[in-house]
């Protein structure tokens, strides 16, 4: 599935968390979804159109990482959920 993403929003509690609990940053976060990154709708957004998707891939440091974001179509703009690595079973979808 080829999301099209023109701009990334974050939310500075997300950012805190991020770097926090799962020791992941912007910058690795904005690389693997302007890379070759595979994604995949996780499930249905409140609003309509606006879904929860997950984009799997590595950064150009070989960090192995999945992005979960709502994405608007409209604006082709991604909200930034959470970011971790995988799981193993992850890994493999």
């Amino acid at each position: 599935m080829g999301l099209r993403i023109e701009a990334i929003t974050w939310l500075e509690t997300i950012i805190e968390k991020l770097a926090r609990k799962h020791a992941v940053s912007v910058d690795e976060v904005e690389e693997l979804l302007s890379g070759p990154a595979r994604f995949r709708r996780v499930e249905r957004g409140h609003r309509r159109g606006e879904d929860v998707y997950a984009a799997f891939g590595r950064t150009r440091g070989g960090r192995r990482l999945i992005v979960f974001f709502v994405y608007k179509p409209r604006t082709r703009e991604a909200l930034i959920v959470s970011a971790r690595e995988p799981s193993p079973k992850e890994r493999n979808l």
